[in-house]
């Protein structure tokens, strides 16, 4: 064995080191993203008192490694628009909205803003980072549910980027 790690035997090396696994880069959107849903959770459980909220989520690991632009985009979007949001999502519900977990509806939420206000982000990244969020805070199926219903959104919002995918 040499200082490597590396065991060299005849005409074959061989690593003798568990070889580490690159760690799945998540990008700062991902994270902004990731920051708004728990913003927006934390003001549907506590009621919103966004400077609180916007302060003690700098306090967040996560934090550094966000686009807080974005971060900011999305949580102000669904604070000031609140209303219209809500009233969309329940179009799109089989159930009553007070049926829904907190975290899953705060993540329908913040998607719902994004496929609504962020045309430069196509409808299906919105839809999967949704469902990728879903699948590491919400509840185990959770993740089929929030696809559908965004699913609907795109549609009704996204017509046109929609007939382009179609006709392709």
């Amino acid at each position: 064995s040499d200082r490597n790690g590396f065991y060299v035997k005849k005409y074959m090396t061989v690593n003798l080191k568990p070889q580490k696994r690159k760690k799945k880069v998540i990008n700062s959107r991902r994270k902004a993203r990731e920051l708004a849903m728990k913003s927006v959770y934390r003001g549907l459980v506590n009621k919103f008192d966004i400077q609180l909220i916007k302060k003690d989520i700098k306090d967040d690991p996560d934090y550094t490694l966000s686009d807080e632009s974005f971060y900011l985009l999305l949580f102000d979007g669904v604070h000031k628009n609140f209303d219209i949001l809500n009233k969309e999502i329940k179009t799109y519900l089989d159930r009553e909205i007070d049926e829904l977990s907190p975290i899953e509806l705060a993540i329908l939420y913040c998607s719902l803003y994004e496929l609504k206000n962020c045309l430069e982000v196509p409808y299906k990244v919105v839809i999967n980072e949704a469902i990728e969020i879903t699948k590491s805070f919400g509840g185990l199926e959770g993740f089929k549910f929030i696809n559908g219903v965004l699913n609907k959104a795109a549609n009704y919002n996204r017509k046109t980027e929609l007939s382009l995918w179609i006709n392709v």
